[in-house]
């Protein structure tokens, strides 16, 4: 009887045992294909710190950017600026940006194998301003909006909690950190950049003199400019993303709706 015990004893143990390896096999096999089946991502590097100075090389306009082959003192890179004027050979000085890997441009049809996204010209001629880095110009800043569109006019939408470009401005420290509605047409598509969409949005109200007539936002959505839509998302004053990347005001974790 006790042999027969221990020899069931044994077999309920290698039938365990063969089950829990059995188990462990099956997720490692189910991870290295989800490993090897997920696309890869495009996701932002490291943003570079200092102006890109150097010589353009060879540049193109489309969508709204103008793509510059820099050749720098040491290598040759890719930079996408707001579109600008430049010229072959012209010595200039580009605002520090955000580099993409594997980055493919649906207008040119071209993917990018590192191509650094900066906010623009800081200078043309080729030497640096003095005091450079605290002239260079920041994602959503004065310089690198888009202009004031005359003819916008959106209402403001309904609810407690929403609010106009110029209100969210003006009430930004009072709202910080708080949820908000805002409602306006979509003038400027940044997409991809640090895993989000960044929008313009402008509804008509405040100025660009005054700089609280376009309101940043940063949402998983993608709109198209021109649409005219209702964002609900968190409102943040003073938000500073480092390296001379700063807002007064900016919408975050927005969801768009038309």
């Amino acid at each position: 009887m006790k042999k027969s015990v221990a020899i069931l004893s044994l077999i309920l143990l290698f039938v365990t045992l063969a089950f829990v390896n059995l188990t462990y096999a099956s997720e490692y096999s189910l991870s290295n294909e989800d490993t090897h089946s997920s696309p890869p991502s495009v996701s932002p590097q490291a943003m570079s710190k200092d102006p890109l100075v150097g010589s353009v090389a060879e540049t193109m306009n489309s969508a709204g950017y103008t793509y510059i082959l820099l050749q720098t003192k040491t290598d040759m890179v890719w930079v996408a600026i707001p579109e600008s004027k430049v010229a072959l050979g012209e010595d200039v000085v580009l605002a520090a940006g955000f580099e993409m890997i594997e980055y493919k441009s649906p207008s040119l049809d071209r993917t990018f194998d590192s191509i650094l996204f900066s906010e623009g010209l800081i200078s043309q001629g080729g030497s640096t301003p003095e005091g450079v880095k605290s002239q260079k110009k920041t994602l959503g800043s004065s310089g690198a909006k888009p202009s004031e569109h005359k003819d916008i006019t959106v209402e403001k939408a309904e609810g407690g909690n929403a609010y106009t470009v110029a209100e969210l401005f003006a009430k930004r420290k009072e709202l910080d950190n708080k949820d908000i509605v805002l409602k306006g047409e979509v003038v400027k598509v940044t997409a991809r950049i640090m895993n989000k969409n960044w929008l313009h949005i402008q509804d008509g109200t405040g100025s660009a003199q005054d700089g609280d007539n376009d309101m940043v936002v940063t949402t998983m959505d993608l709109p198209s400019v021109g649409d005219t839509v209702t964002i609900k998302g968190v409102l943040f004053s003073d938000k500073d993303f480092g390296s001379g990347y700063k807002y007064n005001a900016i919408i975050e974790f927005g969801q768009v709706s038309n």
